[in-house]
């Protein structure tokens, strides 16, 4: 009769078989036997753990099971196998210590290209600091990280790939239970989706876009405080942040309270546009409709709104220059520049400086003006030879009308 243990040898090395893929299939390491030859125990009842983890990066360093979750991986047994320093499922606080043994460590990341101070900053997050509270709602890493599939965050597989950072945050933050004890909404998601952060990301695919930890941070995910705002959007937003600086929403108020910079007029989620004709409204949702303030924005409205329509008449120019079989590439030359001109004016308008606005506003007049003037040209000339060419038509029917008669004649 077959005993136990030389019946659960023979199953390992099926598993082991049927685990290994065939010759030819890639370099990467598989996850079949000890360094010394012999059979790794951990397949006996794990052989899917195997499948997802040789697709990871940590299957390609040489990471084991009993890396991470000890244990002997000689044994074929339950008991065995398990015996020990063994860590099943680790829980959330486990789950960051197994991590940071070589993530936290330089001598070992140094060689990857990767930070080690992904847990000093997770310590200084609001997750952190409920995870130390015992609060198990809060992240760990293997909650954004899958823990045997992991994969690096420029394949498009990977929850922090940028287009599945939003979604990856949502699982959490988009959860009405999970969200209503910390009082915080969940309607964050889809409003960004609808930003022009999201569209960028989304749409566009312009990654350099801010998603979720462009702003939060990631392992140190916070909220920026109210004085941080401008830090935080002027990242990007450099002159901008400038122009902010220099006018009158920039610094703090005269009781000395901070100003709420970009999220006065921008929503922090939505981060919308404001469109050129609703600027006036915009102030007024601070400032009363006869303040100086409102007036301000009035000015700085009609000026926005005068260098846009210019810059589609320019637009429309160089679409009649082309109708009329024209070259356009002079024109195009000069709607670039004024093009350069005129995104200049979302920087002037954040400073609120009227006289630079009314300057730019002059400058891009001063070319799109040149365009029109030549499209007008080249429509009249079209006309003319339109014109001349109705002695010609006149004449040449007239021929043939006389021919026409005289051949009934004949």
């Amino acid at each position: 009769m077959t005993s136990a243990r030389p019946l659960t040898v023979l199953i390992a090395a099926a598993l082991v078989a049927i685990a290994q893929p065939a010759r030819g299939q890639g370099t990467r390491p598989v996850l079949t036997t000890r360094a010394d030859g012999t059979a790794y125990g951990c397949l006996v009842c794990h052989a899917d753990k195997r499948r997802a983890f040789v697709q990871g990066v940590h299957s390609e360093w040489g990471i084991r099971c009993h890396d991470c979750h000890g244990g002997d991986p000689v044994a074929l047994e339950v008991g065995p196998a398990h015996a020990g320093e063994f860590v099943g499922a680790p829980d959330k606080l486990q789950t960051v210590e197994i991590c940071s043994s070589c993530h936290a460590d330089p001598d070992q990341m140094r060689q990857y290209g990767l930070p080690a101070d992904q847990f000093a900053e997770l310590k200084t997050s609001r997750h952190g600091q409920l995870l130390e509270a015992g609060n198990r709602d809060a992240p760990t890493c293997s909650d954004c990280h899958d823990p045997h599939t992991t994969l690096p965050s420029s394949d498009a597989r990977s929850a922090t790939f940028p287009t599945n950072i939003p979604r990856t945050c949502g699982r959490c933050h988009s959860d009405t239970e999970m969200m209503e004890p910390y009082g915080l909404v969940i309607d964050q998601l889809e409003e960004f989706r609808q930003s022009a952060h999201g569209r960028a990301i989304f749409e566009d695919g312009n990654f350099a876009a801010p998603s979720c930890i462009g702003c939060h941070g990631s392992h140190a995910a916070l909220p920026p405080d109210v004085g941080e705002i401008v830090n935080v959007c002027g990242r990007c937003h450099i002159d901008v942040r400038r122009a902010l600086a220099s006018g009158p929403h920039g610094g703090t108020t005269e009781s000395g309270n901070v100003l709420l910079g970009c999220t006065a007029c921008h929503t922090n989620h939505g981060t919308e546009s404001i469109d050129s004709e609703s600027i006036a409204e915009t102030c007024a949702r601070c400032h009363e409709e006869d303040d100086a303030a409102v007036r301000l924005g009035e000015q700085i409205e009609e000026g926005v709104v005068r260098a846009e329509r210019e810059m589609e008449s320019a637009r429309e120019a160089i679409s009649e220059l082309g109708i009329t079989g024209r070259r356009t590439s002079d024109a195009r030359f000069r709607y670039r520049h004024a093009l350069t001109e005129f995104r200049q004016i979302a920087e002037v308008q954040h400073g609120f400086d009227v006289e630079q606005l009314t300057d730019l506003e002059l400058k891009i007049s001063s070319i799109t003006k040149g365009i029109e003037a030549a499209a007008e040209v080249a429509v009249e000339e079209r006309w003319e030879h339109r014109l001349l060419l109705i002695p010609l038509w006149f004449f040449a029917l007239s021929i043939a009308a006389l021919a026409y008669f005289r051949l009934r004649k004949a």
